[in-house]
């Protein structure tokens, strides 16, 4: 049996020696020009300088409808003009409406899948953008969501297969968004259900795998180190306090993720550009040189997180997004 670090000497390896992310060759040769075009936008959103990932979700809008803080789509992207984020996640209505204005060094993933939280079962998921249009908006790269434990999963499976294997021959990566989420799951922040969410990621052939951390390192760490895959953090619902959250991130990179993905954490704090430059800073600090750190960026007057894990979500937020 593999040997774990206890958790609390892991937290402590943590703070002193971050684990150096796991980087994918992008330079070998390919077996065909799919793959040629795969590897080429999936490293548009990895970091020259840090080998890292910052990606900003703002795919929201069809499950939760008017978000507080995603009221202006367009407005919320002019947060990434200057800064060291490498994509963003939309919608094929914004990505139509805004996908021209971004910076031309921005990768663009175009979400495939949607679903509202009005629907029952709550959190299912279905295609409702084909790779051809994400194509000709300009994608860099495609996402799809499957929320494990949903009475539809067997769909959101499927829908993957049958989308990811059009991606790829289209030369387009694919970032699947896993989380633990519907009637059958009991706690979503279960690190072996996280696990299993990272692991299925790469089983299913995904290029990028974005899944919640739940605050326990040791599991988390395995699971990134048997992956085939990288994978990015997701931010899950608006904690309400930005120290907590950025706490819970700075120990999920130390365990080995390849970046964050993260929005309401961002959008619906009251100063978002502090809280995305302390994310940047965190993503792509130097090795060997310490971050800014959760102090830096300030709690939302009057929104004091709930007691608990760092990590632990809020269950009033949680909807069909709930992943970033």
């Amino acid at each position: 049996m593999r040997n774990v670090m206890p958790r609390t000497r892991l937290r402590q390896a943590a703070r002193s020696a971050p684990v150096e992310p796991r980087f994918f060759s992008f330079n070998d040769q390919p077996k065909d020009f799919s793959m040629t075009g795969i590897r080429r936008r999936l490293s548009r959103f990895f970091s020259p300088r840090s080998g890292r990932s910052v990606i900003l979700p703002l795919d929201h809008g069809v499950g939760e409808g008017m978000l507080p803080g995603l009221e202006a789509v367009g407005r919320l992207l002019g947060l990434v003009a200057g800064r060291e984020v490498q994509g963003v996640l939309l919608n094929k209505g914004p990505a139509r409406a805004h996908g021209a204005a971004l910076p031309p060094c921005m990768g663009l993933i175009v979400q495939l899948s949607g679903g509202t939280k009005h629907a029952l079962p709550p959190y299912g998921r279905t295609v409702v953008c084909s790779v051809g249009e994400a194509l000709r908006l300009g994608a860099d790269a495609v996402s799809l969501q499957i929320n494990v434990g949903n009475d539809l999963e067997d769909r959101m499976l499927a829908d993957f297969g049958a989308m990811a294997d059009e991606a790829h021959q289209a030369g387009l990566p694919v970032l699947a968004v896993i989380a633990p989420r519907g009637g059958q799951i009991v706690n979503e922040m279960d690190p072996s259900l996280i696990s299993h969410c990272i692991r299925l990621g790469a089983e299913l052939g995904a290029d990028l795998t974005g899944a919640p951390y739940g605050g326990d390192p040791a599991s988390f760490a395995e699971a990134i180190e048997s992956s085939d895959t990288p994978v990015l953090v997701t931010g899950g619902p608006g904690r309400g306090d930005a120290q907590r959250f950025l706490a819970a991130m700075e120990e999920a990179l130390a365990c080995g993720a390849a970046g964050i993905c993260a929005g309401r954490n961002i959008f619906q704090h009251q100063d978002p550009e502090e809280v995305l430059d302390a994310i940047v800073n965190l993503v792509h600090a130097p090795r060997g040189e310490e971050p800014g750190g959760p102090g830096d960026v300030p709690s939302p007057g009057g929104d004091a997180a709930p007691d608990g894990d760092a990590s632990a979500p809020d269950e009033q937020d949680a909807g069909p997004d709930a992943g970033a």
